[in-house]
């Protein structure tokens, strides 16, 4: 006897999913199919596409009404990942198949009735999972991916027969079988598991820069934002593109979140797991805001900001960029989130990065005393500075210049210390922030999840058990009243110490300390 069919999909809004209840029920009625529940353009077609789906798998939809209802009604369905789950809840309220009410289903379907992957595998899993439905149908083609999260339990196939035929169902044996292979539950990389990357640029390579080359390692061990002024062909690009090979490897949850979010850009995971390397994103500075910060039409994607997501942005030629693309990389420098607001609503994405800012002296990048002439005024070249704004620069937290070159430094490069080592010392500062941070999370002093420098509240370094003493902080206090640092700087500049501090290995920051953090921070007026 017929009744209500039941199957579960994932609806995203950005990162975030909400899980779909699939209804179908069948009526003494004319034949028809209504489709209920806010359905996109592209659900809406789902109904002929699953009717020739459904046929060609040998197993035709009723002839009779049928009508189908998606859950939470209030919440836009967009996509055609809700097919397999759709065909599957009307052979369910038709009594032809069983078992369907527990997994998550996946996949879109082709008029053939083969599976196909939906671009949004890694998101929509991630939602399953942490709502609680570990169960997933995918298909074939996405059980890879799928099976990055962790606690998923992934089944795939590679055509609608083959499913119906799991499900208990009896398509008809006259259908010819698909020809293409299956891909059981198991196949793939395992959950979690850490593929390799290509290779990152060695830091063994950038001839001299010392004091470049210092600053990428305390931007590292704190997470801190990075200036790099000079002229072109300084090494600026050079030890950007260095960053991520100094970073420590991707946690679990920041790993699985960048695949996710390059799954909702229509980007595949690496077919060997999750990549543990810091993404590095270096966008052009004729790129528009949207492909910047996130947009579009509809909801807005992720932009380059959170393709960066637990790594690195890197802005060429930064005062090129559109003044207010860079303006809006102010909210995610501060939350961590980028919130994109659109007309139909608001989607938020993680963007919890490190912004590499490259900058020249002046318009024609031969200022500031590099020994060629010059041929820029002086308002061409007060113009050229204002385009980074007072707000965004008050927010990067170090500021350095990078020389030119010499002849004899160049010579000395294949001697200069490699990644490996900086690296080494890198994840040293890194798990002294890890404990100490996490021992004030469990205090309830900081916010669970904060773990490095760069992010933690300003207020927690000027009072308390994790407060700069006052003799050591003096000479910052000081720029505070001169007018060379705001009280945002100050608050930087206590971070930076305590970064300079865990490179040493110190229990706590030291006059030395805040000294060179006030260095780091405050440029002079000839590198501005």
């Amino acid at each position: 006897m017929s009744g209500i069919g039941r199957t579960r999909s994932i609806s995203l809004t950005g990162l975030r999913g909400t899980v779909v209840d699939v209804e179908a029920d069948i009526a003494q009625s004319l034949p028809g199919f209504t489709l209920l529940g806010l359905p996109d353009q592209a659900l809406q077609e789902s109904r002929d596409r699953i009717r020739s789906a459904a046929r060609n798998a040998g197993l035709p939809l009723t002839r009779r009404h049928l009508t189908v209802n998606l859950l939470p009604a209030g919440v836009h369905k967009r996509g055609a990942a809700h097919d397999l789950a759709i065909v599957l809840a009307a052979y369910a309220a038709d009594g032809r198949v069983q078992g369907v009410d527990g997994p998550v289903f996946l996949a879109e379907l082709g008029l053939d009735g083969t599976l196909h992957r939906a671009p949004e595998t890694v998101a929509m899993v991630m939602a399953a999972v942490d709502a609680g439905h570990d169960r997933v149908v995918v298909a074939a083609d996405a059980v890879a991916e799928a099976e990055l999260v962790p606690g998923a339990r992934v089944r795939g196939f590679a055509h609608l027969h083959e499913a119906i035929l799991a499900f208990g169902g009896r398509p008809d044996a006259s259908v010819p079988r698909p020809s293409g292979p299956s891909s059981p539950a198991g196949r793939g990389p395992a959950a979690g598991q850490a593929g390799p990357s290509g290779p990152v640029p060695d830091l063994a390579e950038v001839a001299g820069q010392a004091e470049a080359r210092f600053a990428l390692e305390v931007a590292a061990a704190g997470g801190h934002h990075l200036l790099l002024s000079g002229p072109p062909g300084a090494g600026k690009t050079m030890l950007a593109e260095r960053l991520p090979g100094i970073l420590p490897p991707l946690d679990d949850r920041t790993a699985l979140e960048t695949a996710a979010l390059r799954s909702l850009r229509g980007l595949e995971p690496s077919a060997q797991g999750l990549r543990r390397t810091p993404p590095f994103e270096a966008p052009h500075h004729s790129a528009s805001m949207a492909a910047l910060v996130g947009g579009g039409t509809g909801l807005g994607r992720p932009g380059a900001v959170s393709l960066a997501h637990g790594g690195v942005l890197f802005l060429d030629e930064a005062p090129e960029f559109e003044r207010r693309a860079l303006d809006a990389l102010r909210q995610p420098l501060e939350s961590g989130e980028m919130i994109v607001h659109r007309a139909h609503g608001s989607v938020a994405y993680p963007a919890r990065f490190q912004l590499v800012l490259a900058v020249n002296p002046c318009p024609c990048g031969f200022g500031s005393g590099t020994g060629a002439h010059c041929r820029c005024t002086s308002l061409q070249r007060r113009k050229y500075a204002a385009r980074l704004s007072g707000p965004l620069l008050d927010r990067v937290d170090v500021q350095v210049s990078v020389r030119p070159v010499r002849a004899d430094q160049l010579g000395a490069a294949p001697e200069a210390e490699p990644s490996r080592a900086v690296a080494a010392r890198v994840a040293a500062a890194v798990a002294a922030q890890d404990a100490r941070w996490a021992a004030a999370a469990r205090e309830g002093s900081l916010p669970p999840g904060v773990c490095r420098n760069a992010h933690v509240p300003a207020a927690l370094l000027r009072s308390g058990r994790f407060a700069v003493p006052p003799e050591a902080r003096a000479t910052a206090d000081r720029a505070v009243d001169r007018g060379e640092l705001s009280a945002r700087g100050h608050g930087r500049v206590l971070r930076l110490a305590w970064t300079l501090a865990d490179l040493r290995g110190a229990p706590c920051p030291a006059a030395q300390d805040v000294e060179i953090a006030l260095q780091l921070r405050i440029r002079s007026e000839e590198d501005r």
